[in-house]
């Protein structure tokens, strides 16, 4: 455990409680959260996951724009819904997406764990862009996420951050519940 692993951890967790909460707030402290990582995954050989960090600082700016978009229009950060042909499109996606990211750094790196480590990246963008997007279906892409990640940190040794997955997951089903009474 390093003191990065748990100034990113620390800043993790206030930064899911924060977009639970639908808090403009979250993503100041997300983007803390996202440099760190990105430093600690391209240390721990986990590729995919240290680039998904730098995804994330653009797709946290494009949701603190969305985010601010919509609170200005009613007063509050709005829940979207997706249609059920939608749903399957994204599940499609992140299925292709796995697949053929898996592939990518199976072959062209030594990346630790390439297709487990590449799954979660993929389901984990196309959760961050739905989040963005305020859907509240995001949060079962964040549950099953969590769920994968916990025991590929755990295997790698991130013991702080296997935990913080663990209250992910826990923030990722209040998220789901609470968006879900939200939505439009």
């Amino acid at each position: 455990m390093s003191p990065i692993e748990a100034a990113a951890t620390l800043f993790g967790l206030i930064n899911v409680t924060l977009v639970v909460r639908r808090s403009m707030w979250n993503y100041p402290f997300a983007l803390l959260m996202v440099l760190l990582y990105a430093w600690i995954f391209f240390h721990q050989k986990l590729y995919s996951d240290a680039l998904l960090q730098l995804f994330y600082v653009v797709v946290n700016l494009y949701g603190w724009w969305n985010w601010s978009r919509s609170r200005a229009d009613t007063g509050e950060v709005r829940v979207e819904q997706l249609d059920n042909a939608a749903r399957l499109r994204w599940l499609a996606g992140c299925i292709a997406a796995s697949a053929a990211w898996g592939a990518l750094m199976h072959r062209y790196t030594d990346a630790a764990f390439p297709w487990w480590d590449g799954g979660i990246a993929m389901f984990s963008i196309a959760a961050q862009i739905l989040q963005s997007r305020r859907n509240w279906e995001s949060w079962v892409l964040w549950i099953a996420v969590d769920l994968a990640a916990v025991p590929l940190f755990a295997i790698k040794g991130l013991w702080l951050t296997a935990g913080l997955y663990l209250v992910f997951l826990a923030l990722s089903v209040w998220g789901l519940i609470h968006w879900t009474k939200a939505k439009a």
